[in-house]
């Protein structure tokens, strides 16, 4: 490395300055450094102060051009040539150069040693989002060893002691959140498992299977939620036993669509009618008038075949728009 670092000096400087850079941080990688003397190798190549800031991880280094760890309370200066430890993620790593941006060398510098940095946080301190693929498909297969699912769940930063939740996004990879839930959920469907034992992860994810099942768009001809809890659904959940994706639906999902069809704000109203406590606040919930809503439940009474305004007719209409939701995912 040392002579081909020579040779392409001798041919172009920046080329031979970044095989250097190359070579160096495998070295500190090779020898397991830690996160300071990575940072410091950082700033000894470039000659400016280097920072590293991870918020989520709570780990901040700063070292000087010569060496010095002397960490500042003050925030990185956005022209500051910067590069993140993940494709897509936030800045997490700069050079303290007051240039609009940065040089050949700079981008060899910051890419090797996030690349180190990355390496030595996942090690130490777990991956602050649970993303890795292979290893979540690992952890919630069922029919993997124990000891593979324990090891994945390691390297996922996971305390194999404590419990944890699967997330089934509509459309999306499956993911893994220690800790309270709805803190991290991503946009759009999405289904929660319940909290269960790492090893027990399986079937929190089929649990979160079901409950996406249960989800909706939250949009005027499919309302409903976005998200669903899996230990909320309580007994509901039997349905989605009863009733099979493309399937032929019940008659009274039949019934709904052919309606819904017929009339725009039906099913938004009957949604309304359900999930409120009263004809009134579903009103306030549609924003209509309460006599509005009673000509509306008169007319969607018509168009259904069945009361409304009964405990048995709400019954009926919330089994049918749930079977609503599970006859279509």
């Amino acid at each position: 490395m040392k002579e081909l670092a020579g040779r392409l000096t001798a041919l172009d400087p920046d080329a031979g300055a970044a095989v250097r850079v190359i070579a160096y941080f495998d070295r500190l990688s090779e020898a397991r450094a830690g996160l300071e003397a990575l940072v410091r190798g950082a700033a000894v190549l470039a000659g400016v102060p280097a920072r590293l800031v991870d918020a989520e991880r709570r780990v901040q280094v700063r070292v000087e051009a010569d060496g010095t760890r002397r960490d500042s309370g003050v925030p990185p200066d956005p022209g500051w040539p910067t590069t993140a430890l993940a494709p897509g993620g936030a800045a997490a790593l700069w050079l303290e150069r007051a240039e609009a941006a940065p040089s050949v060398v700079d981008a060899v510098i910051l890419e090797r040693a996030a690349g180190a940095v990355r390496l030595v946080l996942d090690r130490t301190r777990g991956r602050a989002p649970v993303d890795d693929p292979a290893l979540v498909e690992t952890v919630l297969d069922a029919t993997a060893p124990e000891a593979a699912r324990l090891h994945a769940a390691r390297g996922l930063g996971l305390d194999p002691t404590a419990s944890a939740r699967a997330l089934a996004p509509l459309g999306g990879r499956p993911r893994i959140v220690a800790g309270r839930a709805d803190a991290v959920l991503p946009v759009g469907r999405v289904g929660v498992g319940p909290a269960v034992p790492v090893l027990d992860l399986s079937r929190s994810w089929a649990d979160a299977r079901t409950a996406l099942r249960f989800t909706a768009d939250g949009t005027a001809q499919d309302p409903g939620p976005e998200i669903v809890y899996a230990d909320e659904l309580g007994g509901i959940a039997l349905l989605a036993d009863l009733v099979a994706p493309g399937a032929e639906p019940p008659p009274d999902v039949r019934a709904l669509e052919a309606a819904g069809a017929a009339t725009p704000w039906l099913l938004g109203t009957l949604h309304a009618v359900v999930s409120t406590a009263s004809l009134r606040a579903a009103a306030a919930e549609i924003n209509v008038h309460h006599s509005t809503l009673q000509d509306r439940l008169s007319h969607a009474e018509h168009l259904l075949g069945w009361p409304l305004r009964t405990p048995q007719g709400r019954l009926r209409l919330q089994l049918a728009l749930t079977m609503r939701h599970l006859a279509r995912s």
